[in-house]
Formats: structure tokens, sequence, C-alpha cells
């Protein structure tokens, strides 16, 4: 299961005082709170869907591919400009020299190739099945 993120902002690693939380209104709050269920939400699916490969031996068939410090305009889903393009494309070369996780040091590039192979792979072996 190859599963593509989005992309997150560390929005989060962001700290407000009491002082600018108490001048917020309900539209602030309510996006706080969206923001926070999905992130939330996109955390724990990714969690359960790794246990559950882990639990059947097979966690080299999972890998969730998502950047977690999405800045600027790279974080707005409906900015199609040619500079934001740019932007977005220069993010995902980026990720791909980073490592999966501080558990698994392989780099995105190195686990997507290993997909690839695995997915090419296994594709041969069901055409040699069905040339039976």
């Amino acid at each position: 299961l190859l599963s593509l993120g989005t992309g997150t902002t560390s929005e989060f690693d962001k700290t407000h005082t009491a002082e600018e939380t108490a001048k917020w209104g309900a539209l602030q709050w309510m996006l706080v709170i969206q923001q926070m269920t999905e992130a939330a939400s996109s955390y724990m699916t990714d969690y359960y869907l790794s246990t559950v490969f882990q639990d059947l031996h097979s966690q080299n068939n999972y890998l969730r591919v998502q950047e977690n410090a999405l800045t600027g305009t790279t974080t707005k889903a409906d900015d199609a400009s040619g500079a934001n393009m740019e932007l977005l494309a220069q993010v995902g070369e980026n990720l791909l020299k980073k490592p999966v996780s501080k558990d698994n040091p392989e780099t995105y590039e190195e686990a997507l190739k290993r997909f690839a192979k695995l997915l090419s792979d296994r594709k041969k072996l069901r055409a040699n099945k069905t040339s039976y």
C-alpha cells in the first residue's frame, strides 16, 4: 500500500499566548479545531495502517509519503500558479532525500524505488501465472 499525503504545515509547532487566543472569535477557534482534527485523523490512519502491516509481518508493503513542514503558498491547495508549482516540485525533490522516519533511515527515494520493483516483480509473477 502506497499512501500519498497532501502535506501538512508546521502550524501546530506555533505557540500562542493567552492574550492572543483571548481575542480569537468563534471562526478562529473552529479553524484551529478543524486543523487539529484533520491532523489527528491523518496521523491516526497512518498509525493504524502501519500497525496492521507490522502485525502481518508485511511492514515493507506499506509506505506513507507525506511532507509535514509545508510553508507559505505551498499550503494552499487552490494555488496552481507556475511559481507555486515550481515550489511544490522543489518540496517533492527535497522530500525524496529525507529519511522515511526516525526508525527507518531509508530515504523516500530508496523506498519508492523498492516499492516500484516490488510492484513490477508482482506484475511479472501474475503475468507468468496467467500464461499457463
